[in-house]
């Protein structure tokens, strides 16, 4: 996790999956979670997975977003507008 990194309420930063052995036990030793890089706000109810995953310095994750894979720095990522506005838009 960066320096001054703002999470709010609901914010998942996790694994996207959990390899096993072929007696099923976890894999011990992997990275599962993400990089949180310097200067983030993540907002509320955002979900980031994956130990590839890499949110850069200066970005703003938006609320209820769901990343599975890295963001540039300096990058702003929303979450789609519902299909009632898009319908509208057209």
């Amino acid at each position: 996790m960066g320096h001054h990194v703002k999470l709010y309420q609901g914010v998942t930063i996790g694994a996207k999956s959990f390899q096993v052995n072929e007696d099923g036990s976890l894999v011990k030793g992997n990275k599962r979670h993400p990089d949180i890089g310097n200067h983030v706000v993540i907002y509320a109810g955002a979900t980031i997975l994956g130990g590839t995953t890499l949110i850069g310095d200066h970005c703003v994750i938006g609320g209820n977003v769901w990343l599975t894979r890295s963001v540039l720095p300096n990058r702003t990522v929303i979450a789609p507008q519902g299909v009632e506005e898009i319908d509208k838009k057209i």
